[in-house]
């Protein structure tokens, strides 16, 4: 693992390296992106780096230097390619006095490089009890205020799933933990919009762009019912699910293999430090 915090690179990721009084560790107050690593070079890059300056103006962080990031991406990443990995960016409000308020410092910049296992072509999901909050304050922000993830996630692993999805306070589909839900009805490829409270995904965003999808909201149970579903993320790509609650489902289907082909023949135009 390679690890570039506020300029400096460290030679040992387990070193200490920010103050136990950093906003992001006491708090949560702090976003974060997760970009792909192909043969090296980051994938989709531009539309992370502009999802985190997003999300940490909804957070109001003030004080990101794009730049800067650029400069840690490319510390973490030279030497030796990465064949396949994970990027994590993560700016958190900095060094502050202990509490909810933030102090004076300027934000702490963490990047993180590791190699990542690809993902399996299909997998297993539940659904949680634990409702989103589409009117939330942090709602559609990548903050790294994930402790509602790691209680759901734990849940579906206990029953041999590797993703939990959420209904929003509606009662409509949402999201996963750390997915984009897609779902065919009648033939029609649906995924939730943004309206829902969701993660507008980068992967979810190039699924629609290049293969197509209607978004809609309506409740989750006509989802949970679909002819297929897939689920989407950085780590993931395009990923059939064969197992929703207690349902099996036909997986890879037709449409997922056609969204996964189109993502496949569409991929590489979009590697490196200026795509």
């Amino acid at each position: 693992m390679r690890v570039w915090i506020n300029g400096e690179t460290l030679p040992d990721a387990t070193a200490p390296a920010v103050p136990v009084t950093d906003h992001g560790l006491t708090v949560g107050d702090a976003v974060f992106e997760a970009v792909k690593v192909v043969d090296g070079q980051p994938f989709a890059f531009q539309r992370h780096l502009d999802r985190l300056e997003r999300s940490a103006a909804g957070l109001g962080l003030v004080g990101l230097d794009i730049d800067d990031v650029r400069r840690g991406v490319a510390a973490v990443l030279e030497g030796d390619p990465i064949a396949l990995g994970r990027l994590r960016i993560t700016v958190t409000g900095g060094n502050a006095p202990l509490g909810s308020g933030r102090g004076t410092e300027p934000p702490t910049v963490i990047v993180v490089a590791s190699p990542m296992a690809p993902a399996a072509e299909t997998t297993a999901v539940i659904t949680v009890p634990w409702p989103r909050n589409e009117r939330g304050a942090l709602a559609g922000l990548k903050t790294t205020s994930y402790a509602e993830n790691v209680v759901a996630l734990t849940a579906a692993q206990q029953r041999g799933a590797t993703e939990a999805v959420f209904e929003n306070l509606a009662g409509n589909l949402c999201e996963g933990t750390g997915t984009n839900v897609f779902y065919v009805v009648d033939g029609e490829l649906r995924t939730p919009s943004l309206a829902s409270g969701c993660l507008a995904g980068v992967t979810r965003d190039l699924v629609l762009e290049w293969f197509g999808g209607r978004e809609v909201d309506e409740p989750i149970a006509i989802a949970a019912a679909a002819e297929e579903i897939f689920v989407v993320s950085t780590t993931r790509d395009v990923q059939g699910v064969h197992r929703w609650n207690d349902r099996d489902l036909p997986a890879p289907g037709p449409v997922t293999t056609a969204a996964a082909k189109a993502w496949r023949e569409n991929e590489s135009a979009l590697i490196g430090f200026d795509r």
